[in-house]
């Protein structure tokens, strides 16, 4: 099968021909039929985030499920689904108390003894020909071959383009509001990043209530867009301080705030935007080894800072409810498509990433 490899940290990726395993009892073979290139893809292609190469990267997906192994019960061949990368076993102890986002257990993988998932052929019979599997999924390739706790199936009416989404970006922005901080109505949002997931953030504070729906960006038409998702205001980060125009605007500060870029900076900014009782949500990947720092006196109001892991999600079932919800016009997902592509040019979407340009390109397959 043809599949996007990264083969060096700040190179762009190849297209090569991947070979894939069969399904193992508790295993799922897909055929791709859509993948979103997410900004965490290139936090990996430019080494903020350190991953085992060479891999097949992709992580946003959706497709139908052409084979299953002999102990799958969750779905069946002929099957739509979308992937997520938080796999789950099930029975540990993060999943049986309701946080299966946080599992990480090894039975979703396969051993380091057992033949790979994904390898590459070597006639000659020299060298290691394992391909690392990128976030259980590796999702910029014509197949996938995963865990059954890493797909849910959804219904057949469903664009696959825009069902794939839902596999990370939608599923960490709404996720975040609904689960991890847990809008109420009436309540007040700041949004800092208004790409893919800021404005699934702002659409999914829609669908909680909130009261007011501040977004904050850098770019005009992000802040835009921002607009037709929900956002009631929305400020420049260029024209000022945005934390001073956050607590003008709301009289003192908000109730929850969403980091959705991975900066140091702005990660310090959603703490000192809240108001007393307020909690900070990071969203965002920070590079690994940044530091933050918060004023200490500032948790004497009260406010929370704490991370948000693809939302929070219970993806079995959250998935085929965002489904639902964008069939009966709730989420928007057309507007998060800036362009549809082949795999092939899945460099140029990460350049397009890389300027910061909106929303993000989704690879179709044919």
């Amino acid at each position: 099968m043809k599949a996007a490899v990264l083969r060096e940290v700040g190179k762009p990726l190849t297209i090569e021909t991947v070979s894939i395993g069969k399904p193992g009892p508790r295993e799922v073979l897909i055929r791709t039929k859509a993948a979103g290139v997410c900004h965490s893809d290139l936090h990996f292609v430019e080494g903020s985030y350190p991953h085992p190469l060479p891999a097949v990267l992709g992580h946003e997906s959706a497709g139908i499920v052409e084979a299953v192994g002999s102990e799958v019960r969750t779905v069946k061949v002929g099957d739509h689904v979308i992937t997520c990368l938080s796999a789950y076993c099930g029975h540990c102890e993060v999943c049986l108390t309701g946080h299966m986002n946080l599992c990480i257990s090894p039975e979703t993988k396969r051993a380091k003894g057992e033949e790979p998932r994904l390898f590459r052929e070597d006639l000659s019979g020299a060298g290691d020909t394992r391909m690392a599997q990128f976030l259980n999924l590796s999702s910029f390739a014509e197949q996938m071959l995963v865990h059954e706790h890493a797909c849910v199936a959804i219904r057949r009416d469903m664009p696959f383009d825009r069902a794939a989404l839902i596999g990370c970006s939608v599923m960490t922005g709404v996720g975040a509001v609904i689960h991890t901080s847990g809008v109420r109505p009436g309540e007040t949002v700041a949004v800092i990043g208004c790409g893919g997931v800021g404005l699934a953030t702002i659409n999914g504070a829609v669908m909680a209530g909130a009261g007011r729906i501040i977004a904050i960006d850098r770019i005009h038409n992000k802040l835009e867009l921002a607009k037709t998702f929900g956002a009631t205001d929305v400020i420049d980060a260029g024209a000022g301080d945005p934390v001073k125009q956050v607590q003008e605007l709301t009289g003192g500060g908000v109730h929850h705030s969403f980091e959705a870029i991975g900066l140091k900076a702005t990660a310090e900014q959603a703490f000192k935007m809240l108001r007393r009782g307020g909690t900070a949500n990071i969203i965002g990947m920070i590079p690994v080894g940044t530091m933050i720092e918060l004023h200490g006196p500032d948790f004497l109001g009260e406010k929370k800072i704490q991370g948000s892991y693809m939302g929070s999600n219970r993806f079995p079932v959250d998935m085929p409810r965002l489904v639902d919800a964008y069939m009966a016009g709730k989420l928007k997902l057309d507007e998060l498509i800036s362009r549809r592509i082949k795999l092939e040019d899945v460099n140029s979407a990460f350049d397009e990433l890389k300027r910061g340009e909106l929303a993000r390109s989704v690879i179709v397959f044919d």
